[in-house]
Formats: structure tokens, C-alpha cells, sequence
């Protein structure tokens, strides 16, 4: 991926994505083409600006620079833009705000008979990830076969066993090792897991032999169905993890931060020392409902993903920012100076004055020793520094800006992500409510001792019933029943 400013007669008839951005820096919209030049030029023709709706004419006025970044294929543009767009929200582009994520690939090596699973979130769990992949029908259709050819589990069970097997279809049909009967060792299982991931690592030559092989057989005896399906998973493995494709696999918006940004930001707020690590913090909520805020350390420019935290707000029971922020630099800080952890070599707080002034007050009332805060407003990307009257605005190609950035859009997503996942517990567990009879305090109970509806699904009506006073093992099947429906 090659990114470059160009003139407007330097575009290229190129495949790419494209960033436009207004007089203040700040990215107003973003978008592919597989011709630059032919798409870009489209919004400076002069009918444009006449004839287009309302929204392409109040953009086009708006363009004061662009920027390009040159892709190989379409597949990798798809996911650019989707990334930018996620990065940047552009309040021009609003199709693909629904935070629409593709597919990846994830395999546990740290289970005892790993196996494959689809994810969309790339989480810091330890799990190998491939993708992401633009074509989510054709991922699911090869990861099926890639499981079935290899012999790998298709169960939930991390470790199966016998119990496991009675209820097991691949068993039937014979596409699985059977780890739970003993039939195969963890040692042999281990190895068809390395061939399979010498596949996912695009190493497809042998196996898209082997599948042609098969289609001939099917072919050259009149099994015309089953070549076609040969021949559609042999295109599907090539598709997916073909050497032609790699590239897109990995596609990602490059790091433009490391320790000259952190240099540049030493500069930028004359300090006499690297402000490192650099935490920030986030408020996320609706209207007050379910308050949250997350912190992200950056470590060397970078994020530091193992040092990241997650807090829910206790003490503000209305729609308050400064108040929760306040809080949330209250415990976090209170903890560290308990413990007598190392201090961050800079505080980000994301918003303005207000915030900061929470932050700032929140350290004087607990003695915290002298820490370097910061706000960063990001309606014109304004730091505001304790003690100076007017915000600091940097070029938008300042090293430091860009690192404050990416430490503001970082601690912004894992709020956000966090509060989703609370939203969704509420959601799930609001379905309890709807089963006749379930009462106030047998939901309680059930939630109390299983934490959520996902781990109640999993249990038999013997083993809820066991563990829950006052649920019978007929109530029990009924929740069941109800969960497994909804």
C-alpha cells in the first residue's frame, strides 16, 4: 500500500482509496475506485456542482485536499476504505457507518485439539488471526471443507469426550479425527493442524492439486455435480488464501507513529522528558444508561494492548462527562499511587476543557504527584495544556497530532466496545423477563450464579436445577426451551 499526495494532474488510473479532507485537516470523506483518476475527477466537473443532491454539492464545496493511497486489487481497497472510514468517521459517509466488520479466521493453538472459528472483532486473547476477508459466503463454505478435509473438531467442546461423541454428526460421517474416543493423539491431531495452517498461510499448490484430482475422478465418471463442487472449492481455497490474494489479507492502515512522534510531542508541550507511556481515557454511554470509559496505553508510540483498562461508572447516575471522568481518573490513579506503580509519562484526556478540568481536579484531591495532562478536542483537533490559555493547533501532518490521534481514536473504539458488549448482556438478559414464571428473584438467582443467558444455554435442566434453589428440572427445560428459541 502506497500512500501519496498527489496534483490534481498527477492521479493516477489506479486502483485505490481516496481521503478528502476541509480547510481545518479533518477527514470529510473517504472512497475507493478501481480507476483514481476517472473517480476523483468526477467531483470537480463543473455540473457537479450544479446539478448533484444537496449532500455531493455541500462535499464538493468542502474538499479543500486529498491524498491517495495506491492498492494491488479491489478486494484490498474494500477493506482500506472500510478501516479508514472506522479510523476517521467521516461525516460524509454514511453507508457504511453500521460498523459492518469482515470476517476473520481465528484458531486457539493453546487448546489441546484446536479448531477453526469465524470472528469479526480481532481481539488481544492470544488467538491466531488470519484476514480479514471481503467474502464472507465463500469463507464460511472453505473453512467447513478445510475442517472436514483435515479432520479437525467441529464441537464446542475444548477438550471432547465420550459424552461429546453421542451426539456428534461429523462422527456419522466420518469428517472427524474423534479426539473424544482417543482414536487420534494430541501429537498427530497437532500435525494435521500445522498442514492445515500451512494452507491458511497460502501455501495452497498441493491441497488445489489434490481437490483437482478429485474433480477429474468425478468428472471422468460422469459425476458431473460432483466436479462442480470440486471445482467450486478448489477456486474458493484459491480465492481465499491464494498467493494472488495474500495481500489483501493483511491490509491495514500503517502506522505513521513510534518515538518520533513521541519526540515531537515532547517538543510540541515543552517538556523536559519523553512523555511515556501515554494513557487515555474515554467516556461512553447513552443518555447515562450503562456508563462506561475505557483506557488504552500507548507504550514507544504503540499500543500497549496487555496494559489496557476497562471501567464502569458507579458513583454519576445521570448525564454527566465531566462527573464520570472525574471518577474514572479518581480510581485509576488512587490505585497506581496505593500500589505505588510508576506513574504515565502523559495523560490524554478525549474532550475539552471541561474534561480536563475534571481530570485535573480529580488528581489534586487524591495528591497525585505532578503528571502531564492534556486535552484533545476533536472538533478542530485542539490540545488544550493546563495553564495556557488558548489550545494549541498543530499541522495535520504533525508526528505528535498523528499520535495523539491514534491514542484518542484507540481509547474511543474500546469504550465504545465495551459499552456494546454491556448493551448486549442487558439485551440478552432482558429475555429472562419474558419467560413465564421466571420472577424477580429466580432471574436474579440464575444470573448470580451462571453471569449471563449465553452460559445458561450451555447447561442441562439437571445442572440448573442442582445449582439454582427453587428450579425444578421441568421449570428448567422450559427456560430452556424459551432461550434456545429466542
Amino acid at each position: 500500500m502506497e500512500k501519496k499526495h498527489f496534483s490534481p494532474s498527477e492521479i493516477p488510473a489506479k486502483p485505490g482509496v481516496y481521503i478528502y479532507r476541509d480547510s481545518f485537516g479533518n477527514v470529510i470523506y473517504v472512497g475507493k475506485a478501481v480507476n483514481l483518476r476517472k473517480r476523483m475527477s468526477q467531483y470537480f466537473r463543473p455540473s457537479a456542482s450544479r446539478m448533484a443532491d444537496p449532500k455531493l454539492r455541500s462535499l464538493i464545496k468542502s474538499i479543500d485536499s486529498w491524498e491517495c493511497h495506491l492498492v494491488k486489487n479491489e478486494d484490498e481497497s474494500l477493506l482500506l476504505e472500510s478501516n479508514l472510514i472506522k479510523k476517521y468517521m467521516p461525516r460524509y459517509n454514511v453507508l457504511m457507518r453500521d460498523d459492518k466488520r469482515y470476517l476473520m479466521i481465528k484458531i486457539n493453538m493453546n487448546e489441546k485439539f484446536p479448531k477453526l472459528y469465524l470472528a469479526r472483532v480481532r481481539k488481544d486473547d492470544g488467538m491466531k488471526y488470519f484476514g480479514p476477508f471481503p467474502r464472507g459466503n465463500v469463507l464460511r463454505e472453505t473453512v467447513e471443507f478445510l475442517t472436514r478435509r483435515f479432520g479437525l473438531r467441529s464441537c464446542n467442546s475444548t477438550e471432547p469426550s465420550e459424552e461429546d461423541k453421542k451426539h456428534c454428526l461429523a462422527r456419522v460421517i466420518k469428517d472427524c479425527s474423534c479426539p473424544c474416543s482417543g482414536a487420534i493423539s494430541p501429537e498427530n491431531y497437532r500435525k494435521r493442524v500445522d498442514s492445515m495452517l500451512e494452507v491458511l498461510n497460502g501455501n495452497v499448490k498441493d491441497i488445489i492439486s489434490a481437490i483437482k484430482e478429485e474433480m477429474l475422478k468425478a468428472a471422468s465418471s460422469k459425476n458431473f455435480e460432483a466436479a462442480a463442487r470440486w471445482r467450486d472449492i478448489a477456486s474458493g481455497i484459491d480465492e481465499v488464501f491464494g498467493p494472488k490474494n495474500r495481500s489483501f489479507r493483511y491490509a491495514s492502515i500503517k502506522s505513521e507513529w513510534g518515538m518520533d512522534a513521541v519526540e515531537a510531542l515532547k517538543t510540541v508541550l515543552k517538556l523536559s522528558f519523553l512523555p511515556d507511556p501515554i494513557e487515555g481515557f474515554d467516556i461512553s454511554n447513552i443518555a447515562g444508561e450503562l456508563a462506561v470509559a475505557g483506557m488504552v496505553s500507548f507504550r514507544n508510540g504503540k499500543p500497549d494492548r496487555k496494559n489496557y483498562r476497562r471501567f464502569r461508572i458507579k458513583s454519576v447516575h445521570q448525564i454527566d462527562d465531566f462527573a464520570m471522568m472525574k471518577e474514572v481518573i479518581t480510581r485509576r490513579f488512587s490505585r497506581l499511587i496505593a500500589e505505588k506503580n510508576p506513574l504515565p509519562g502523559l495523560v490524554m484526556i478525549d474532550g475539552g476543557k471541561g474534561q480536563l478540568n475534571a481530570a485535573l481536579e480529580a488528581l489534586c484531591e487524591i495528591n497525585s504527584p505532578p503528571v502531564p495532562v492534556i486535552g484533545l478536542a476533536k472538533k478542530n483537533e485542539e490540545i488544550f495544556v493546563p495553564g495556557i490559555q488558548d489550545p494549541i493547533v498543530l499541522d495535520r501532518h504533525n508526528p505528535a497530532l498523528k499520535l495523539l490521534q491514534a491514542v484518542r481514536d484507540e481509547v474511543h473504539r474500546f469504550s465504545i466496545q465495551y459499552h456494546r458488549e454491556l448493551r448486549l448482556k442487558r439485551i440478552q438478559e432482558s429475555l429472562l423477563d419474558e419467560i413465564p414464571g421466571i420472577g424477580p428473584e429466580r432471574k436474579r438467582s440464575l444470573l448470580i450464579k451462571f453471569g449471563s443467558v449465553a452460559v445458561i444455554r450451555r447447561k442441562t435442566p439437571e445442572e440448573i436445577s442442582s445449582e439454582v434453589p427453587g428450579i425444578s428440572v421441568a421449570f428448567a427445560e422450559k427456560i430452556l426451551s424459551f432461550l434456545n428459541k429466542a
